[in-house]
């Protein structure tokens, strides 16, 4: 049905750009001042959507993931320039479009997690669904899934059948406890891996529960290391001409955050208690409420600054105590560090804190939300924040790509657009003509 996979050179037509049809019309946030330091003036500016292509600019990408790991790796490859094509059961859509709050019935999640990614719609349990995929797979660089272990075999889309489709293909396959081991066929999300990495255990008031985020933690970890892992095995494969599997599971880029802690049990036994805001390192360290009713967080790692911090609030006299010069000593003093500091910040208003913290090269922050985010001048002169126009919805705000590059930044080409938008765009693509495609809509292939 299809002679030869389409062009993607640089001669080419890029997703998202003014002659896409399914392109979005906006644009970033303008950033925000320039600055003498020549590092700033290369790299403080994003690009709007119709910018560069970005230095991913070629990869394809096929996210088959839901839920929340694989498809947030896809979103931060796409917005370096990958060609991500969202793929969708026809009548399933990924959940993320039903999560949370919705404006005009239309998903504000999806907006973000879809960003960057042209969606289609296939059933892969089918025969038609698997003979389109491996047509795709056999142009494409990634393909990033989270199926239950033996999912993807069930359907004859395995390893065997995807590599033999396209050898230099790299496989992520991101799951809650790998594709091997006792609990391989459990289903596995983000809370469950804060649970058992022994993130939650530590986290929480000493004599309270242990406490999980209100957020997807385990999966953004996990989709940054998914990323990182996708990168490592396409750089392989620039050595070997082939690609490989990369098998992650969420359990382990959390137990990985936690630094020195199976160290130290291994060699001393010593098993990180709940804390609190309190850090079992140093001291202070902690939030304190100010005068106006606002909240700082002080941080004190660097014992230079924690001897500012006890000069700045009226008690030098600390900093000459024995128990003061480490870090250690510092937290089993913590509830009279504490006291000093918070008493001190309590007199004064938090604009009032944090000027004098600056002044005395002390390091402390205020505690915002997300209305404080938006108006902070530092976001904005980063171009943290970034505004979009969406076909849907109208100008919309979202956090901005990750990074910024000096010669070859991202950038937000599109929101998330709606469920299969993008289906015959790309099966024409494939060189399959209007009829097969109904064809395949009357079999529910798509």
């Amino acid at each position: 049905m299809h002679d030869a996979p389409p062009d993607r050179s640089s001669s080419g037509t890029a997703p998202g750009t003014a002659a896409d049809p399914g392109a979005a019309s906006g644009a970033t946030a303008e950033p925000g001042p320039r600055t003498d330091d020549a590092i700033a003036q290369t790299s403080a500016r994003r690009p709007s959507p119709g910018g560069g292509p970005g230095p991913l600019a070629g990869l394809r990408v096929l996210d088959l993931a839901t839920l929340f790991a694989g498809p947030i790796a896809a979103t931060l490859l796409g917005d370096f320039g990958a060609d991500v094509i969202k793929v969708e059961h026809p009548r399933r859509p990924d959940p993320s479009r039903g999560h949370g709050p919705a404006k005009n019935g239309v998903g504000l999640w999806w907006k973000h997690l879809g960003r960057n990614k042209r969606n289609m719609t296939l059933d892969l349990s089918t025969p038609g669904g698997r003979d389109v995929l491996l047509r795709l797979v056999a142009d494409a660089d990634v393909v990033i899934e989270n199926f239950r272990p033996g999912t993807l075999e069930k359907w004859g889309l395995g390893w065997p059948e995807l590599s033999a489709a396209n050898p230099r293909l790299v496989l992520a396959r991101v799951t809650g406890f790998g594709q091997f081991g006792p609990y391989a066929r459990r289903p596995g999300f983000g809370t469950l891996a804060e649970a058992m990495s022994g993130f939650a255990a530590t986290t929480g008031e000493p004599d309270g529960p242990p406490t999980l985020p209100p957020f997807g933690l385990a999966d953004s970890v996990s989709a940054l290391a998914t990323a990182y892992a996708v990168m490592t095995a396409l750089a392989a494969r620039a050595h070997t001409g082939t690609g490989q599997i990369v098998d992650l599971a969420i359990i382990e880029p959390m137990l990985a955050m936690l630094g020195p802690q199976l160290l130290w049990y291994d060699q001393l036994g010593y098993v990180q208690p709940r804390t609190g805001n309190r850090s079992v390192n140093n001291a202070p360290r902690n939030t304190y409420r100010t005068a106006d009713g606002k909240w700082l967080a002080v941080s004190s790692s660097a014992q230079s600054v924690a001897e500012r911090v006890m000069k700045l609030v009226g008690h030098p006299e600390y900093v000459s105590e024995p128990w003061f010069a480490t870090g250690t000593g510092r937290a089993q003093h913590a509830d009279e560090i504490d006291a000093a500091v918070g008493a001190w910040i309590a007199r004064h208003d938090r604009d009032e804190v944090v000027a004098a913290f600056e002044e005395a090269q002390a390091a402390v922050a205020p505690i915002y939300d997300v209305r404080d985010v938006l108006a902070d001048p530092q976001f904005e002169a980063l171009g943290t924040v970034a505004r979009v126009d969406d076909a849907e919805l109208g100008p919309i705000k979202m956090q901005n790509v990750l990074f910024r590059l000096s010669s070859t930044p991202g950038a937000i080409r599109w929101p998330g657009r709606p469920h299969g938008a993008d289906t015959d765009s790309i099966l024409a693509e494939l060189g399959l003509t209007g009829a097969e495609r109904d064809a395949l809509r009357e079999e529910e292939v798509l």
